[in-house]
């Protein structure tokens, strides 16, 4: 087995009075693709922001119970904020790239954490892009802008940004839902080569990407970890009734 990259006991989350998550007791093991599934509002994008703390912007959030991220009580009062979101980077629903040139937007981070020498630096935005398999598209184009790449170089270009930082998580909201099916493939095919050093969790409202490309599936449904477990398990043979019904497309 594997070992727990994150563990949860417990967890509570409100906004406000609104509580959005209950009880949830997860352990997501190392080097693996974990997808959170689920109806729209059902928890997975807070769940999956809680683990790099992405929720503490948001005005009246609070939580209870626990959450261990890389052996660390990531709400304990020597947690720090800044490391934790080095060694656990994010990519979001829409690609997002700065408007910058491709260059500049993979060593923004680098410049600000100064977490490299600027000597390190072009060795660095090759290798990010060289992992994203980009490199060989862009080398001779690094000054260009960002913003003039198609929206799939643009998605692996922020994953390239997130990589330079070194992270040891991955976290994916929705990283797909702005791409068409063919770019939705790539990505995909992409995760499985990022596996092999990194961890993803992935939020999807595609339930055919969840199946396709993860190793471990959670259910949530109205701020419930409904069944967790192996993905061909939870597909052929969910233990829970409610999973059952959302799979087979009777809600959701």
């Amino acid at each position: 087995m594997k070992k727990l990259i994150i563990e949860t006991r417990h967890l509570d989350l409100f906004y406000g009075s609104f509580q959005a998550l209950t009880d949830i007791n997860l352990g997501i093991e190392e080097k693996n693709i974990t997808a959170l599934i689920g109806p729209s509002g059902c928890g997975k994008s807070t769940l999956v922001r809680v683990f790099n703390r992405m929720n503490d912007t948001i005005e009246g959030v609070h939580t209870n119970g626990e959450v261990e991220v890389l052996g660390e009580n990531i709400f304990g009062p020597e947690a720090d904020l800044i490391a934790l979101r080095q060694k656990v980077g994010m990519v979001f629903q829409r690609p997002n790239p700065f408007p910058l040139s491709v260059y500049e937007n993979i060593t923004f981070g680098l410049e600000i954490h100064h977490s490299r020498s600027k000597k390190e630096f072009g060795e660095m935005v090759e290798q990010s892009l060289t992992d994203v398999m980009l490199w060989n598209d862009l080398k001779d184009r690094l000054d260009r802008s960002a913003l003039r790449l198609s929206l799939e170089q643009q998605q692996r270009l922020c994953i390239a940004r997130v990589l330079a930082m070194k992270p040891q998580i991955i976290l994916m909201d929705e990283p797909c839902s702005a791409l068409d099916p063919i770019a939705t493939l790539r990505i995909e095919e992409l995760m499985q080569e990022l596996k092999r050093n990194y961890s993803i969790v992935i939020v999807t409202h595609n339930m055919q990407q969840a199946a396709r490309a993860s190793d471990y599936t959670a259910f949530m449904y109205l701020g419930n970890l409904i069944e967790f477990g192996n993905t061909k398990s939870i597909f052929t043979k969910p233990v829970q009734k409610k999973t059952e019904e959302y799979i087979t497309g009777r809600f959701g």
